[in-house]
């Protein structure tokens, strides 16, 4: 009891601290579950904002749930998972609603579910009495199928539109199979029961429900006490690592200078722009004065070098920036064009004399390596340039491993052997370690990535082998040399995405969100 004690105050003390909390009731309830801890979910944009976007119905109470962050102090609490708002067992509500981020989170869904008392198999879930488990999230626009067998229900892409007409169908359904037998019909929506391994297309979301932006701000987070909005959804350039590059979901659309200010309440002391290419707005410039002026601090969740000019870091200085993060991609120019990033060692320079001009603390360079086609050369070349860019001004480099994903040009090319990458960072320290500060994301786990991101349906096979072995990287080795089997091509074109107004007719998005 001690130990439950103790995990309730750390909650209780978690909102104490929020802004922008919602108490209600209402007749449904959905539990918005993220398979990390609430330091990394509440950073979440989608996540906040479709806990607003449901909020906002009359008919649904929305309250969150995370993955705690000592699974073993919970478990020995003897309590099933429950809700931050009201302390609701979530096995006890109508729907939940899992946002999946990256790959290795399967292990935290899975464990979510264990501690919450529910099946993790959907084949487990039979009975209309269990919640429906409804899985989105960043994933389900690359690979969802290594976390399918988990889901009853997926909703590729975009959510913002989609959600509100499942939980509506949920809702009015007598059982379980005439409710999959009418959203099986809804584009954009997976149920892999019916679909097996051969997925739909990705949904768009209408652009009169966006954009999408935060409603708790909360100093307990890895963007302190922020409030996110996106000032445009997509990207319209063409990386081909990338899995929101323009093929992905219609290119890059973009939302006035008002309609991103007009989301910013006004005890909100700090505001970050979130989106794959936010400084490719048009209007980048007013929207970040505007913000700046208002005395509020900035951030952006993305830069590009070749975008940047004095006034703009002069902005980002005066809103609060210290440090100034920018991706070159590629480890050399050859690397870079090979990438489509179109990023130059001109363009790298002089953000690193932007940096040293407006006194700010560093330049943050991240660098994915690992191409194919890539050598040792390259490599050195890397090593030469941000070399003289330390010179210049302070100078930190973050290298990973390139982990080819679905739905990329990259798609099916293997993943490079571990002694050579391994090598390659040898290569880097050895040159710039005095002088820059070098983090690279772990080989090993870079690996199983990959394979995670490569697989199929198998792939749940492999997670819960590795749960059960402890979850470290050996486990993780051992099962995917067991169960892997499957190479699956889920490439699709761009014409075959679902474009807004595509939707149910027989469906008011509207009525149902009012």
């Amino acid at each position: 009891m001690a130990k439950q004690h103790e995990i309730e105050t750390l909650i209780d003390e978690r909102l104490d601290d929020e802004i922008g909390t919602i108490y209600k009731t209402a007749p449904y309830r959905v539990t918005l579950l993220y398979p990390s801890p609430y330091r990394i979910g509440m950073s979440s944009l989608g996540f906040q904002s479709l806990y607003r976007a449901l909020n906002a119905s009359d008919s649904i109470v929305c309250e969150r749930a995370f993955l705690p962050d000592d699974t073993d102090r919970f478990r020995a609490a003897r309590k099933p998972l429950f809700t931050y708002e009201s302390k609701t067992y979530i096995s006890e509500v109508d729907i939940i609603g899992v946002s999946v981020s990256y790959e290795l989170e399967v292990l935290g869904l899975i464990e979510a579910l264990e501690l919450a008392g529910i099946p993790a198999r959907a084949t487990e879930r039979s009975k209309r009495s269990w919640p429906l488990i409804l899985i989105g999230g960043p994933i389900t626009f690359a690979n969802p199928l290594p976390i399918a067998p988990f889901a009853d229900i997926m909703i590729l892409g975009e959510a913002d539109e989609l959600i509100h007409i499942v939980c509506a169908m949920w809702f009015e359904a007598k059982d379980r199979a005439s409710f999959y037998e009418k959203a099986a019909t809804l584009p954009g929506v997976y149920i892999p029961h019916i679909h097996g391994e051969k997925l739909v297309p990705i949904a768009q979301s209408r652009d009169d429900l966006l954009p999408a932006y935060s409603v708790i701000t909360t100093p307990h987070t890895e963007l302190s006490n922020m409030h996110l909005v996106e000032n445009a959804r997509g990207c319209h350039r063409g990386c081909t690592f990338c899995v929101m590059r323009r093929t992905t979901n219609g290119g890059m659309r973009t939302f006035s200078p008002e309609r991103v200010l007009s989301t910013i309440p006004d005890h909100a002391k700090r505001v970050g722009l979130v989106g794959a290419a936010t400084m490719d707005h048009p209007k980048i410039k007013e929207i970040v004065r505007s913000i700046v002026e208002s005395g509020r601090e900035i951030g952006l969740s993305s830069l590009r070098a070749d975008r940047l000019d004095d006034e703009f870091v002069g902005l980002l200085a005066q809103g609060g920036v210290r440090t100034l993060t920018v991706a070159s991609d590629g480890a050399s120019e050859r690397m870079r064009k090979i990438a489509k990033k179109h990023i130059k060692e001109k363009h790298l320079k002089h953000a690193a004399e932007l940096v040293a001009r407006h006194g700010l603390k560093q330049l943050k360079l991240y660098m994915v390596f690992g191409y194919p086609e890539e050598t040792e050369d390259d490599i050195h070349e890397m090593v030469e340039f941000v070399g003289e860019l330390s010179s210049i001004c302070k100078v930190a480099l973050g290298m990973s491993p390139l982990v080819a994903k679905k739905r990329t040009p990259l798609d099916g090319e293997p993943f490079e052997d571990k002694k050579s990458l391994e090598k390659k960072i040898r290569i880097v320290h050895q040159g710039l370690g005095k002088s820059v500060d070098i983090r690279s994301t772990s080989v090993r786990w870079a690996w199983v990535e990959y394979q995670i991101s490569q697989g199929g349906w198998d792939m749940a096979d492999v997670a819960e082998a590795v749960y059960a072995d402890g979850g470290g990287f050996a486990a993780w080795k051992r099962a995917i040399k067991k169960y892997k089997k499957t190479v699956v091509n889920i490439t699709r074109p761009i014409d075959d995405r679902i474009r807004p107004g595509a939707l149910m007719k027989d469906f008011d998005v509207s009525d149902l969100i009012g």
